[in-house]
């Protein structure tokens, strides 16, 4: 796996840990990491919640293109 990959997992995992944790303990863990109350948002917890947005994006298109070669795989077997 590409270190690009790995991170995007990475953000990914803390994205959606924060979310479970909102929404079941209404606990923000990445406003809690910089010192902010619930719900706070500063240029940091800003950066965070944007690459993890990014990574949602990146997750879409590596998603996509496995699905993609997957058929495609699929379909040239079926050929041979």
């Amino acid at each position: 796996m590409k270190k690009l990959d790995w991170l995007a997992a990475t953000l990914l995992l803390v994205g959606g840990l924060n979310w479970g944790l909102v929404a079941l303990a209404k606990f923000d863990l990445v406003a809690w990491i910089f010192g902010l109350e619930f719900g706070e948002t500063d240029a940091a917890t800003r950066v965070v919640y944007g690459l993890v947005g990014l990574a949602a994006v990146y997750g879409i298109g590596a998603l996509a293109t496995a699905s993609r070669r997957s058929d495609f795989r699929t379909a040239t077997a079926g050929a041979r």
